[in-house]
């Protein structure tokens, strides 16, 4: 049994007429006779009531017609699959993420997705760091990496998400609570709430510029492991948090206030990276509709 005979049977059973399924199937009705002769010997039952002026299913017929027309719409819906992954619009992305300012980002990322391209599943995995993020881009294991990154890797393509202003987080206690910004050298005394000193954490060598140009060595009073445990224990008066625009526009909680600083310092960008040599067609898509999105 063929597609080609099953397309021929619907034909026939919808129409119940071999001249009309034959014009449908845009074929002679002499081919569409044969080969609905040749099914019925195949499965060994009459399919058809034929008289000089009628055609009637049979029972047999009605047995087949519901799997044949199930038959030739997962093959259409086949075909659709394929040009679809093709064209990028079905398929997978993986996208490693770092820094809780990016959540939001790629929320609104992921929901744009799934209005614009319901077929395209988003994979996500959040890193605490941004390093972990770009080595699983390079190790390959995802398609999209967000981050902060001073330098990305040889066969990294990248694009800038955000330049992001530094600011300082303070307990709503601290002398400077409330102040317009702040310089580096009032802080000279104050005891920092950091993160670890991960390979290539863009904060911790913002604050090590920041603190030697304004000629002291910053007091650590404790290492948090991430950006959220960080400004708990700043409203808990630990310590004041040096971190990033971002993070004060998407923080909603009390106790701490966010101070804008007033140094110059190197530009702390959010990426997006990818490899320049994927062959992952919907990470074009993504791409694009990223560069609409964000």
């Amino acid at each position: 049994m063929e597609i080609q005979d099953l397309r021929a049977f619907v034909a026939v059973a919808e129409e119940l007429h071999f001249g009309r399924a034959a014009d449908r199937l845009h074929l002679a009705q002499p081919p569409v006779s044969r080969t609905i002769k040749a099914l019925e010997k195949e499965l060994g039952a009459e399919l058809f009531r034929r008289t000089t002026r009628s055609v009637e299913i049979t029972a047999a017929g009605e047995a087949l017609l519901g799997p044949a027309r199930r038959i030739l719409s997962d093959l259409q819906h086949a075909a659709h699959d394929v040009h679809a992954a093709q064209s990028g619009e079905l398929g997978r992305v993986s996208i490693a993420f770092a820094g809780a300012s990016t959540q939001v980002l790629v929320g609104q990322l992921s929901r744009a997705s799934r209005q614009r391209y319901p077929k395209l599943t988003i994979e996500l995995s959040s890193q605490n760091f941004a390093q972990p993020a770009i080595n699983r881009l390079l190790n390959d294991e995802a398609d999209i990496s967000i981050g902060r990154w001073d330098f990305v890797p040889e066969g990294i393509m990248s694009r800038v998400l955000l330049n992001e202003q530094l600011v300082v987080a303070v307990p709503a206690t601290h002398p400077l609570a409330g102040s317009d910004s702040v310089r580096m050298d009032q802080l000279s005394t104050s005891y920092f709430v950091t993160l670890p000193a991960h390979p290539g954490s863009v904060l911790t060598d913002r604050l090590l510029r920041l603190s030697h140009a304004a000629g002291f060595d910053p007091l650590i009073a404790q290492v948090a492991p991430d950006t959220w445990t960080a400004l708990s224990l700043v409203a808990a008066e630990v310590g004041i948090h040096l971190t990033i625009s971002s993070v004060a526009e998407n923080t909603h909680t009390s106790g701490f206030s966010f101070l804008p600083v007033a140094d110059p310092f190197e530009k702390v960008l959010l990426r997006m990276a990818w490899r320049s040599d994927s062959r992952n067609p919907a990470l074009s898509t993504v791409l694009s509709l990223a560069a609409e999105v964000l």
